[in-house]
């Protein structure tokens, strides 16, 4: 009997220091964590926290805590990634408005103050002057309009629409333009009729950016396409040229807001850097996707896949 309560004495006591040893162990561990987790705080590191233990549990707190960390880097990243673009956007709509002002202030201070200009050219001046207040209007409505699709106030409503006859309306629209400017024009449009669950107006203007982008920056290539497609169930639309193309620094950020190359700033080309932009959203919108390939002087196209829909 008393062998046996020794047993039981020697038990308890094995286990109360195997739990003295786990708990002390495990504080340790917590406090690891938490002078980690204060580290990458202040550091603003991208760190994990990897403490070595076979405690179950404290692995998967460590886990929990990694995938914390992970957001929390992805939300600062996100919100770096949003001030740089909001601080861009200020500076790039401060150009393009400074600019269309300037000129508006210029002829209206010559059709007041100037008094020796005839009736024939204050009309010229009125004419350029209604141009320039219409172009800065145009900015303005694609500006907003790209402020309310990002902020989700946008009314899309979505139907049935056949991209055969929005292909063909958007490239009768532009016929006159493109033979005046030289180019060859290929159309590449089925007779079978492809559906989509998309929006008249919004494939429009997504269609009517992308033929104004290419024949702005793409005529030098003398060709201008436009070819509608099935492919693994989806409807293709691709608008190409082979123009001087976009670079590969650039083809990545064309489609971002208030985003222009180079020379489209020059009052030749007349570019916003919103265009782009507000085509890709839409395109979103109906749930498809925009792609761009460049290729200089080969092949520069933009194209919309959209998922078809046969019922």
């Amino acid at each position: 009997m008393i062998i046996f309560l020794c047993v039981i004495i020697i038990v308890l006591v094995f286990i109360n220091i195997c739990q003295y040893l786990s708990c002390r162990k495990l504080k340790q561990n917590v406090n690891q964590i938490s002078e980690k987790l204060s580290e990458i705080i202040l550091e603003e590191s991208a760190e994990k926290v990897l403490i070595p233990t076979d405690q179950q549990a404290l692995q998967q707190l460590l886990i929990q805590i990694n995938r914390l960390l992970d957001y929390n880097q992805k939300v600062f990243a996100d919100y770096s990634k949003t001030k740089n673009s909001l601080r861009k956007l200020i500076s790039n709509m401060s150009h393009d408005l400074k600019t269309p002002l300037t000129i508006i202030l210029g002829y209206v201070e010559k059709i007041k103050l100037d008094k020796t200009i005839t009736e024939d050219e204050r009309d010229i001046l009125m004419v350029r002057l209604h141009e320039k207040v219409l172009s800065l209007t145009g900015l303005l409505n694609q500006f907003f309009d790209l402020v309310k699709i990002e902020a989700d106030d946008y009314v899309m409503p979505l139907s049935k629409i056949a991209l055969n006859e929005i292909c063909r309306k958007n490239v009768l629209e532009f016929y006159d333009l493109l033979l005046s400017k030289g180019l060859q024009v290929e159309v590449e449009i089925p007779d079978q009729t492809l559906f989509i669950l998309g929006n008249e107006d919004a494939l429009n203007r997504i269609f009517s950016n992308l033929i104004s982008n290419s024949i702005r920056y793409g005529s030098d290539g003398g060709i201008f396409g436009i070819a509608l497609r099935e492919d693994k169930g989806s409807a293709v639309v691709e608008i190409w040229d082979r123009g001087k193309g976009i670079g590969e620094i650039h083809q990545d950020r064309v489609f971002e807001r208030l985003y222009t190359l180079d020379d489209a700033r020059n009052p030749q080309f007349q570019g916003s850097g919103l265009g782009l932009s507000i085509s890709k959203r839409l395109t979103e919108a109906m749930k498809g996707t925009i792609q761009l390939q460049s290729k200089p002087y080969e092949k520069t196209s933009f194209t919309c896949i959209f998922k078809q829909i046969t019922y």
